[in-house]
């Protein structure tokens, strides 16, 4: 009995030894590198710094691969020279700047158009009206509308080529690129052995595996259920999934008494006046950052019929009414872990 009883002690000491050498060297790390107009964060848990690094650089490295191909502050970008291709002309591109085309028109034709990124005219009259604050004329407005249309862009996935069948037709990715860089960026730590990883673009995450003796990862989302508790935080636990958020509720532009949103309705070329924001929580962050513009641009009742479509989505609207009352609506499936 006496042999049995300290076979099963030496058992627990080694498997307690075992615990707490696991959480010793399996460290917590945080790197950040500027890209793409934010700053791209990566947390990872990892007992080699040196592998770690190698493969935070790699990840980064891709991310800054995506802004070449998809930039279009980037004047000899692959997307800046697309943009200058003349009409009807099949333009080979990469990989990169196929799938985010291609993931856009499944966007567009999901969202009925609410998600354009053809919209392009309509983004550069708001940019410009951010920097001079003055709103762009109607005319200006109309001509950016007349020139947006996300089905003058044509795909060949055999020769891998996208066609413009619309003179002046240009497009923009800015409400993609992150979700996609930042998944990107999850996948080449993958490729190097680090599952336990979470990567931050402004307001996209990829998330990967859960961290040591978790369920998921922590996400803080602010939540304005009610006015008086502005900094009150809704928390939801993730892994292996994308989580995006956009809205109106930090960005947006007041000019004679109207706040218009950093958010482009593509039909009308004007910024959001309802105040909306909404995250989306899909399969990975491409996905997620794919749709959470257009949940804002459809609203509540046509954005929750899109996301329950949608297998393993989930997503949470804040809006903010003329009263300054604040209504949050969630899908059933969203993951509140509390409030």
């Amino acid at each position: 009995m006496m042999g049995k009883c300290t076979l099963g002690l030496a058992v627990s000491l080694v498997t307690l030894l075992l615990t707490v050498t696991y959480a010793e060297e399996t460290q917590r790390r945080t790197y950040s590198h500027p890209c793409m107009g934010t700053v791209f964060y990566i947390t990872l848990y990892s007992d080699d710094a040196n592998a770690s690094q190698k493969a935070v650089d790699e990840a980064f490295q891709r991310i800054e691969a995506i802004n070449q191909a998809a930039s279009d502050y980037l004047p000899e970008s692959e997307l800046s020279r697309f943009n200058r291709a003349p009409t009807n002309e099949a333009v080979h591109v990469s990989d990169d700047l196929y799938r985010l085309i291609a993931l856009s028109l499944k966007t567009s034709e999901l969202t009925s158009g609410a998600f354009d990124i053809t919209a392009m005219y309509s983004v550069q009259l708001w940019r410009r009206a951010k920097r001079q604050h003055r709103a762009p004329t109607p005319e200006q407005v109309t001509h950016a509308v007349a020139l947006t249309d996300w089905r003058a862009l044509q795909l060949d996935e055999v020769h891998h080529t996208v066609t413009k069948t619309k003179p002046e037709l240009m497009i923009d990715l800015g409400g993609i690129g992150k979700g996609y860089a930042a998944h990107e960026a999850l996948l080449v730590l993958k490729q190097h052995g680090i599952t336990t990883a979470l990567v931050a673009g402004s307001g996209d995450l990829a998330i990967g595996d859960p961290p040591p003796a978790k369920t998921g990862w922590d996400v803080a989302l602010r939540t304005f259920e009610k006015p008086e508790e502005k900094d009150r935080l809704l928390h939801v636990t993730l892994h292996n999934c994308g989580c995006s958020t956009s809205g109106d509720l930090h960005q947006f532009l007041e000019l004679d008494g109207v706040r218009y949103s950093h958010i482009i309705d593509p039909k009308t070329g004007l910024g959001l006046t309802n105040h909306i924001a909404c995250t989306v929580i899909a399969p990975d962050a491409a996905w997620s950052d794919a749709l959470d513009t257009p949940m804002c641009v459809l609203g509540v009742e046509a954005g929750l019929k899109v996301i329950e479509s949608q297998p393993q989505t989930s997503a949470r609207f804040v809006m903010l009414q003329a009263d300054g009352t604040i209504i949050s609506t969630t899908s059933a499936n969203f993951p509140v872990t509390e409030k």
